[in-house]
């Protein structure tokens, strides 16, 4: 087997284990962003943890055949890049901002999420989504709400005491 050969296997592979490892996965077409619009983009999807890369077509449509998944063949074709999000919303998120942002220059073309294939309507409602961590704190905001009111209650009585105790001094005095 030749050099070439082994490296685009082993480049093959490392994609396969970060499709693996990622929670969403969304393809991107790109066409005529210049260098800078490129770094701010790329500098986006750092500061949520979003790898972005591009890859050979063919060495991703591998990487998703040695996994089973074959419905992205279509999505494959012509300037691809890959965002591999650490969360299901992150790097759609990023995305959608992106092509609002630069128009024509980037289009959603579909998204591998929960072991399924997400269409660009999909990806869209994806990145309207709140992520995980926000709905946990949502969550245990609603769940702390009434603890607090309790103890707001509890606590007004002792301080309605000491007023009436107050007013009651003041009277005598």
């Amino acid at each position: 087997m030749s050099a070439s050969k082994e490296a685009r296997l082993e480049l093959a592979q490392v994609i396969k284990e970060k499709i693996q490892n990622a929670k969403s996965v969304v393809f991107v077409k790109f066409n005529g962003l210049t260098v800078a619009e490129d770094t701010e983009l790329r500098r986006e999807f750092r500061k949520n943890n979003v790898e972005y890369k591009v890859y050979k077509n063919t060495l991703v449509r591998y990487a998703l055949h040695d996994l089973g998944i074959t419905d992205f063949d279509d999505d494959l074709n012509g300037p691809t890049s890959v965002a591999f999000g650490e969360d299901e919303t992150a790097a759609a998120k990023v995305i959608v901002e992106a092509a609002k942002k630069y128009q024509d220059k980037i289009t959603v073309k579909s998204a591998y999420v929960e072991g399924g294939k997400v269409d660009v309507a999909g990806v869209k409602a994806l990145a309207s989504m709140p992520s995980k961590e926000e709905l946990i704190a949502k969550m245990l905001g609603s769940l702390q709400a009434p603890i607090s009111n309790f103890v707001g209650v509890l606590s007004a009585m002792p301080r309605g005491l000491v007023v009436a105790l107050n007013a009651i001094a003041e009277k005598k005095a």
